[in-house]
């Protein structure tokens, strides 16, 4: 069943794959509102400015675009910032701070920001992001992955939580996608259209199901049970040799 003719408020979605799910979204008949620190009026979008790092901001942005749209039945979460690290380095715990606020708790302040009002519709849906850096690290993006991994084990228990309130819980599971910052990262990077085709696909499966994976995040999403996780660990590890004085 293609989500059409509902109320979208994409957090994060100024951007990169938010937007881009965004726009198709609306292209299916949806009416859609994007959020972000610094949101600018997209191609007829809806905006509204939230920083998830900022409890109040948050607030302020649900009662703005509750009173705007009280129909408002599907909340997407994917605000988040993506840093390399080097472990080896102290300093490293600025950037891991910024990315814990963000990822993590960014996510968990905008669940508990909608899930009352989505509640008492007795009707909705929450997606969150997580990454397939969540089942197998990349470990050069160290604390990137750990708030994924987060992520979606606050998911599974988040669906648990709302069983029986009519409220659904999805997680999209993205493996490196060809944003303007992970093209440089991974030339091997999922072209942004591609990833969203593949997507869009599978959110229209009905039933829905709980976990949006793509074919080239499958072997990272199932590495540990298909025996893979160590080979494929120990080749993502190699780009720590890069690091300065390695």
């Amino acid at each position: 069943m293609k989500f059409t003719n509902r109320t979208i408020l994409i957090v994060g979605g100024t951007s990169g794959i938010g937007l881009g799910l965004a726009h198709r979204f609306a292209k299916d008949g949806n009416t859609v509102i994007v959020g972000g620190r610094n949101p600018e009026t997209r191609d007829g979008l809806e905006t509204v400015r939230i920083d998830v790092t900022d409890p109040a901001s948050i607030l302020r942005a649900r009662d703005e675009v509750i009173a705007a749209h009280a129909d408002l039945d599907v909340v997407v979460t994917m605000s988040g910032v993506l840093l390399t690290e080097d472990l080896r380095d102290p300093a490293h715990i600025t950037d891991a701070e910024n990315m814990v606020a963000t990822n993590l708790l960014g996510t968990i302040r905008v669940i508990d920001a909608f899930t009352p009002h989505l509640i008492n519709r007795g009707a909705g849906t929450i997606i969150t992001v997580s990454s397939g850096i969540a089942f197998l690290p990349f470990p050069l993006m160290a604390t990137y992955g750990a708030t994924k991994a987060a992520v979606h084990s606050y998911t599974e228990s988040l669906r648990a939580h709302l069983k029986g309130t009519g409220v659904e819980v999805a997680e999209l599971v993205p493996p490196a996608v060809a944003t303007p910052a992970m093209a440089k990262l991974n030339p091997a990077a999922v072209p942004v259209e591609e990833y969203l085709d593949e997507v869009m696909e599978l959110l229209a499966v009905e039933p829905r199901p709980q976990e949006i994976v793509v074919k080239a995040a499958l072997p990272l999403r199932w590495a540990e049970r298909d025996g893979t996780y160590a080979e494929l660990l120990e080749r993502r590890s190699a780009p720590l040799d890069n690091l300065p004085g390695r």
